[in-house]
């Protein structure tokens, strides 16, 4: 459980919605990716991510050193998103899906 490299690293390589290069492809086995890609039209290094049906963010970096440090950083800030995703048999959804907002604004905020 936890983060694994997509279908074996076949990303890597292959163009990225940013249209760089993935060096680096990651998924979440409870629903969220983190891609990072070297070359893109924006800048040298940007960082793709979301959580599925829930959000998608895009940032951008100068430096490959930056880019890697915040890819591990972004990471454990999705991780957090997921843990307060809630069943949809939960009773408790409505509240729990606020929270889930609430977070997800938080890492917006806290990577820009």
């Amino acid at each position: 459980m936890g983060w694994a490299v997509i279908d074996n690293g076949a990303t890597i390589g292959t163009q990225g919605s940013e249209n760089g290069i993935i060096e680096r492809d990651e998924e979440h086995t409870d629903g969220a990716r983190i891609t990072l890609e070297r070359g893109g039209s924006i800048a040298p290094f940007s960082i793709t991510c979301g959580v599925y049906g829930w959000m998608c963010h895009t940032r951008f970096f100068g430096t490959s050193e930056e880019a890697s440090e915040e890819f591990e950083a972004m990471k454990c800030g999705l991780t957090s998103i997921l843990s307060l995703i809630p069943l949809e048999s939960d009773p408790e959804a409505d509240a729990k899906c606020a929270r889930v907002v609430n977070a997800i604004q938080d890492f917006v905020a806290r990577f820009p």
